[in-house]
C-alpha cells in the first residue's frame, strides 16, 4: 500500500535552489569586488561607466535575480513553519512574491536607465 503525504514536497528543489543561487551571489561578489579593487570608481562618471556596460547589467541584474530568489525560498519555508493559519500565510506569501516581483522590476528600471 503507498502512502501519499500530504505537504509541498520543496526539499530537494529548494536545497537545490539555495546552493546555486548563494553561489551566483557569491561568484558576483567576488568579481565585483576585484572591479572595485583594481580600479575604484572615483565619482559619479565612473560608477556609470561601470554600468553602461551590458555585461555588468545583466551580471548585476542576475545577482538581483538570485538573491530574490533565494529570499523567496527561504521566506516561503519560514512562512510555512510558522504561520500556520492558511489564509494568513497565503496573505503574507502573496505580500512578500509581490514586493520581491516589484523589486526586480525596480532592479531594470534602474540598471536600464542609465
Amino acid at each position: 500500500m503507498v502512502k501519499h503525504v500530504v505537504g509541498a514536497h520543496y526539499g530537494l528543489r529548494d536545497w537545490l535552489v539555495q546552493r546555486v543561487t548563494a553561489l551566483l551571489m557569491a561568484v558576483y561578489i567576488v568579481v565585483f569586488a576585484a572591479i572595485l579593487l583594481i580600479c575604484p570608481p572615483q565619482h559619479y562618471g565612473d560608477w556609470r561607466a561601470l554600468f553602461e556596460n551590458q555585461v555588468m547589467r545583466i551580471a548585476t541584474f542576475l545577482f538581483f535575480v538570485s538573491l530574490f530568489w533565494h529570499a523567496w525560498v527561504g521566506v516561503r519555508d519560514i512562512l510555512m513553519d510558522y504561520i500556520k493559519p492558511t489564509a494568513v500565510r497565503l496573505g503574507l506569501e502573496i505580500v512578500v512574491a509581490v514586493l520581491l516581483a516589484g523589486y526586480a522590476g525596480w532592479a531594470i528600471q534602474i540598471l536600464w536607465s542609465l
